[in-house]
């Protein structure tokens, strides 16, 4: 074998390490990748079996029902309803009426099975996402009456 014709093996080997590795990244940052869905857009999207997701929207008024240690809710993008079961201790700013983002899946029988709950941080915040389907569904407000419900304004925070 001549000098080049290893070199040229050498390289070969290299490039195949290099296209396993990235193909092994990707395939690791595709399993972790979740999306955002609203109420809205789950009535829409076909979703796999216990695809991972985040739905966001507002805690409907009057659907919290706790029972032991697991908490019931509906969220709402006000022109579609999910069902939600989270087991485990809710935040505090969690309320009715308010922003809410739920990460899980979506079960069989249709009720969102959440993992985490996020809160909003004050009366002013929302998550971006919520606050755009609410705007592409016609159901954004903007000003108004402070004691309205819910006037929702997005600022550029961190979810805690």
């Amino acid at each position: 074998m001549t000098r080049k014709t290893r070199r040229l093996y050498f390289v070969a080997l290299g490039l195949l390490a290099v296209a396993a590795g990235v193909g092994l990244m990707l395939s690791a940052v595709s399993d972790n990748v979740t999306f955002f869905a609203s109420p809205s857009d789950l009535k829409t999207k076909s979703l796999t079996a216990n695809q991972r997701l985040r739905l966001g929207g507002l805690v409907e008024e009057g659907s919290v029902a706790r029972d032991g240690n697991t908490v019931k809710f509906i969220v709402t993008d006000t022109a579609e309803r999910v069902n939600v079961s989270y087991a485990g201790i809710l935040p505090d700013l969690f309320r009715e009426g308010q922003g809410v983002v739920a990460e899980g899946h979506l079960a069989p029988d249709g009720v969102f099975v959440a993992d985490d709950v996020l809160a909003k941080h004050d009366e002013n915040y929302m998550p971006r996402e919520v606050a755009e389907a609410l705007k592409e569904s016609g159901h954004w407000q903007e000003g108004g009456d402070p004691n309205a419900a819910p006037d929702i304004a997005v600022r550029e925070t961190a979810t805690p």
